[in-house]
């Protein structure tokens, strides 16, 4: 089961993609308010992906994903935001983004981003043992 953890002070903006994902039945949803939770929650569990919101409360989601970096560089992370493409890769570049989503993501962005993520997570799960 993937742990995916959504960080918004509004719970409504992110309903959509949270619903679909609830339906899959192969997530576990957590939810965080702030920024400064979801960093807590994120240096406790193993999460596979945090989704953020544009703004935090407490910091918009882009600085939240720079931090989340020190916390632990191995989660996934997507985050909201209404820039246009180009200027969204410039302000991230560095980040390690999985995705931009658009403001209020839909059933779609959800089950987009989800085969992204076990794309991605089947990549690693091959890797073991030595590689001498």
């Amino acid at each position: 089961m993937l742990k995916i953890l959504l960080v918004s002070p509004d719970k409504g903006s992110l309903s959509e993609m949270a619903s679909a994902w609830a339906e899959s039945g192969d997530v576990d949803l957590m939810w965080a308010k702030s920024g400064k939770m979801a960093l807590g929650i994120a240096s406790d569990i193993a999460i596979d992906l945090v989704v953020t919101d544009e703004r935090l409360g407490d910091m918009t989601g882009l600085e939240f994903a720079g931090k989340l970096l020190a916390v632990n560089p191995m989660i996934n992370c997507a985050s909201v935001n209404h820039l246009p493409p180009e200027a969204f890769h410039e302000a991230s570049e560095g980040l390690g983004l999985l995705a931009q989503l658009p403001v209020h993501p839909g059933k779609e962005h959800a089950e987009g981003l989800l085969q992204r993520l076990k794309y991605i997570k089947n990549l690693t799960a091959g890797v073991k043992g030595d590689i001498t």
